[in-house]
């Protein structure tokens, strides 16, 4: 029964994934060859990047639809009243920010959920996206918070698939990818992390050959295909005041059609 209001969401698919692990040494040597004036990693092959199609195919996410955006407010009275209405109860706050909630808290009152009404089965599914913005979608170094600003959007439990949290979820990767590559402090490494970053680096220098069409052949579900329609989009991709560009025209080897 769960599994179906997910799939009403959007979010089935990206809610499956419970861990991911990145390699630093390899995050480290990309990163270096990111420019933030095109969102392209710049490599002997030739530019590439991350695009809408990359995150429909991997999180299952639409990548069509309204834009994540609205309203906000960090008031008391606001964060109070949205809570009440998304998850039924008044929330846990970070002690830091009043503009984030923790998602331990979140995820408890999940669990606590008798799931014996339609009511409780959307009170547990707005919880479960809510976790997975903030742990995987939209998270931060921390990834024991989410912004509630995001909580009006959850309100209508019909309207949820109808925005378009793929595009905002990359957004959020080229603004996240911006930032790492204008880091100028130096970091303690170990002599391992180094040589395996430098070996990462020579690799990539050496870059002859790149699968520049990964998903062809594939079985795509079908709730997909409607939206792959916007994979080569050029425009700006937005999540409240995250605005990027997704410079489609730049990686045109990489277009699924």
């Amino acid at each position: 029964m769960v599994k179906n209001y997910l799939r009403a969401t959007g979010f089935y698919h990206v809610s499956r994934i419970w861990v991911i692990k990145g390699f630093h040494p390899l995050l480290a040597a990309l990163v270096e060859r990111w420019r933030l004036e095109t969102h392209t990693f710049v490599l002997p092959v030739g530019e590439i990047t991350v695009t809408l199609e990359d995150v429909a195919h991997i999180f299952g996410l639409p990548i069509d639809g309204k834009p994540v955006s609205g309203w906000t407010d960090s008031s008391s009275d606001f964060v109070q009243s949205q809570s009440m209405a998304v998850f039924g109860r008044e929330p846990v706050l970070s002690s830091n920010s009043k503009s984030y909630i923790k998602l331990g808290w979140v995820r408890r009152i999940r669990d606590a959920e008798p799931l014996d009404t339609e009511e409780s089965i959307r009170r547990y599914v707005r919880c479960q996206i809510f976790c997975v913005l903030g742990s995987t979608l939209f998270t931060d170094k921390s990834t024991v918070y989410a912004h509630t600003k995001y909580l009006p959007l959850f309100r209508d439990f019909e309207q949820i698939h109808t925005y378009s949290w793929g595009s905002a979820c990359l957004a959020h990767l080229y603004r996240a990818l911006c930032r790492a590559s204008r880091w100028s402090h130096s970091e303690r490494t170990t002599s391992w992390l180094a040589k395996t970053i430098a070996n990462f680096r020579h690799d990539i220098d050496y870059m002859q050959e790149f699968e520049w069409r990964p998903y062809e052949g594939m079985i795509i579900p079908g709730e997909l295909h409607g939206h792959l329609d916007v994979c080569d989009t050029v425009a700006p991709l937005l999540s409240f005041e995250c605005i990027e560009w997704h410079p489609a025209d730049r990686v045109m080897r990489q277009r699924p059609f």
